[in-house]
């Protein structure tokens, strides 16, 4: 983040400063978006692109059992894929993947085309770009509540063909969706946003406050938070004095909080934290030890995890 202007300055002209610094910076993010999606598909704001087709792999895998627990699978052997394959068993009707950074929750079963055993299972969160450009390619565009069938020629995960159930749990928001919020509180942070919804934080030449103070940027119009919510949450950490970026998860992985400190917030809300060291709490990934200016998308209710104090 650049360097707020240290002496003082004429309204009118600081109010220009902020203009420029404000743009530069969303150019900046944009260009950073970009970069950070280079290993998976980036297409937020966009139509998604054209998804692997089916290459019958249905008429040589038989999948049976009820969503969200582990299928009975059985292959006709040996099960070839000539090319990265996605059928839709089940068509959800929840949140879409449209979005590089987005989180979603998904179980995995995974099977060799070859011999028909079953290699591995997982149950994780994950981002598209957090996954290899095969995987990720085959469930992009996926909707929350959705089975999907995928076939992976050989080599690309093993020697041979590999066959997989992708269930998707849960498709968390890409960012902040609601409502912009007006605020005329003098002396505090302004937030730019680039395209893909990621903040940046311009610290102002002022006073830092001696008591937290909690600002919404935008109301969402999901759910309202409770104290003993676990939230997916992406969050910018700033630090006051220094206006060097101290923790960012918009280039990692959407963390799970604890909903303590932003209770009353609804899900889809962008909300900024101002917070002295005497008031600093992991809950909301501050761990400095100064002045910080937060800013946290909530991206739904993570009813499958614990919090983990912004780790």
């Amino acid at each position: 983040m650049p360097k707020g202007p240290r002496r003082a300055i004429r309204p009118h002209r600081l109010e220009r400063v902020r203009k420029t610094a404000a743009a530069l910076i969303t150019l900046g993010l944009a260009a950073l978006a970009l970069a950070g999606c280079s290993a998976g598909p980036s297409f937020a704001g966009k139509a998604c692109p054209t998804q692997p087709t089916s290459s019958g792999l249905k008429s040589s895998v038989t999948v049976e059992g009820d969503f969200g627990s582990e299928p009975k699978v059985k292959l006709d052997t040996p099960t070839k894929v000539p090319k990265l394959s996605v059928d839709d068993l089940i068509v959800g009707k929840g949140t879409q993947i449209t979005a590089a950074s987005q989180p979603f929750a998904a179980n995995v079963v995974v099977y060799n085309g070859a011999t028909g055993q079953r290699i591995g299972a997982s149950s994780d969160v994950a981002t598209l770009m957090s996954q290899s450009k095969e995987f990720a390619s085959a469930v992009q565009c996926a909707t929350e509540g959705s089975r999907l069938l995928v076939g992976f020629p050989a080599g690309t995960f093993a020697d041979a063909a590999t066959v997989g159930i992708v269930d998707v749990q849960k498709v968390f928001l890409p960012h902040a969706e609601g409502s912009l919020v007006y605020n005329d509180a003098l002396g505090l942070p302004t937030v730019v946003r680039a395209p893909d919804g990621r903040p940046g934080i311009i610290i102002p030449d002022a006073k830092k406050p001696a008591k937290q103070v909690t600002q919404t940027l935008i109301r969402g119009d999901g759910p309202k938070v409770t104290k003993n919510d676990v939230l997916r949450v992406q969050l910018t950490s700033v630090d006051w004095d220094t206006r060097k970026v101290l923790k960012s998860t918009w280039d990692t992985q959407a963390v799970a909080i604890s909903g303590a400190e932003l209770a009353g917030q609804t899900v889809g809300s962008q909300v900024l934290l101002v917070i002295p060291p005497a008031d600093a709490s992991q809950g909301t990934g501050s761990d400095g030890a100064g002045t910080q200016a937060i800013v946290v998308d909530i991206l739904g209710v993570d009813t499958s995890a614990s919090a983990s104090s912004g780790q």
